[in-house]
């Protein structure tokens, strides 16, 4: 087990103007569950690949448990990697495939054996050892992949979107058993992945990427409530949040007939930028619907578009009502409702941001103001 840390570490690739990661600053406990995450071409594979000694750092450098690993060969960085394809080997039996790297490493027959049966009780996978991979599941081979990373008792694992090829079902039960396993092992572990709500629900920290730069890294709740700026604010969160640019009038942000009262904070924040446009984000469920007739500064109409019923939950999509502005009608507004009496598509209905819930942030630089 050990701290690893990140110190403006760079990849630029051949003919490439722009890195593929950007002076990335990162500092991860020994024992944290990291999850690096962002959309496709943002950084985070490199990243993991960067640490794992599969691709050159041209600036900066790498420590693993303070020993500066930047330029040491994969094999001597003491870590285990866990792939999206799982690269099992097709003629080897499940305990064969997963005590091979021991083999590799010259470990005895009796410590490699105590170590794949071990792993295989912790993966419950001791049924199959004597299989090939053709005759598992997508789960089982990705467990037998774990088990791989795990005999090898490393300081750190590191995992590049090891769900991605499993259906959805098996992907939330997976995760959570990955999840469980890294807190029972508390190994520090590095995972990569695409999906944000996979991140939120696995990590004890997640780290946001955006075109090779860090944007923010915080706990999920941390994220979801407090996001740094407009981009992890939209990226966060299933649904996204709602974000819209509104007009400063005096103390009060306007869109279509909202008016937001605005903290001094914020107010002075945007007089020194000398801007009189703010972007307003609120979550799908810091709205509630209310009668027509229950009119206020932050309520607002919107024509239902789409209504998405999930059995516990159910979400309403829809358009700004009573406005002129084209932009503002492109602009879908997506609120949470009562799954047990939702809107009908078509149906005009009014909705009520609740009261301190709103995130306000830059137009100039993107960055939330404060509050």
């Amino acid at each position: 087990m050990a701290q690893v840390m990140y110190e403006e570490a760079t990849r630029v690739y051949p003919g490439s103007e722009r890195p593929a990661v950007d002076t990335l600053d990162l500092d991860i406990p020994d024992g944290e569950f990291l999850v690096l995450v962002g959309p496709s071409g943002c950084g985070k594979s490199t990243s993991l690949r960067m640490l794992a000694g599969l691709e050159r750092v041209d600036h900066g450098r790498i420590s693993i448990g303070q020993r500066d690993v930047t330029h040491l060969a994969p094999r001597d960085r003491d870590i285990a990697m866990v792939f999206q394809n799982y690269a099992l080997y097709p003629h080897m039996s499940v305990a064969d495939n997963m005590g091979f790297a021991l083999r590799v490493m010259k470990v005895s027959k009796d410590e490699r054996e105590r170590r794949v049966r071990e792993a295989a009780r912790l993966l419950d996978l001791e049924e199959f050892l004597d299989r090939k991979p053709k005759a598992l599941s997508g789960g089982q081979r990705q467990r037998v992949a774990m088990g791989r990373a795990i005999v090898r008792e490393p300081q750190v694992y590191l995992l590049d979107e090891p769900l991605s090829n499993l259906d959805a079902k098996l992907r939330v039960q997976t995760r959570a058993q990955i999840a469980a396993l890294q807190r029972r092992l508390g190994v520090t572990t590095v995972y990569v992945t695409h999906d944000q709500v996979e991140a939120m629900t696995m990590g004890d920290r997640v780290a946001v990427l955006k075109d090779g730069l860090l944007q923010q890294v915080a706990t999920p709740l941390q994220l979801y409530q407090h996001p740094a700026n407009v981009f992890v604010a939209g990226f966060i969160g299933s649904p996204s949040m709602n974000l819209a640019e509104y007009r400063v009038e005096g103390e009060d942000a306007v869109l279509a007939g909202v008016r937001i009262r605005l903290a001094h904070e914020t107010l002075k924040a945007l007089n020194d930028e000398g801007s009189d446009r703010v972007i307003v984000g609120f979550r799908p469920e810091a709205v509630a619907m209310v009668g027509e007739g229950d009119a206020g500064s932050m309520t607002f109409p919107v024509t239902v578009t789409v209504v998405e019923e999930l059995g516990s939950d159910a979400f309403l999509y829809g358009q700004y009502a009573d406005t002129t502005d084209p932009a503002l009608r492109e602009n879908t507004v997506i609120a949470r409702v009562d799954p047990n009496a939702p809107p009908a598509k078509g149906d005009r209905v009014r909705l009520r941001i609740t009261p301190g819930k709103e995130r306000v942030f830059s137009t100039a630089t993107g960055e939330r103001l404060p509050a």
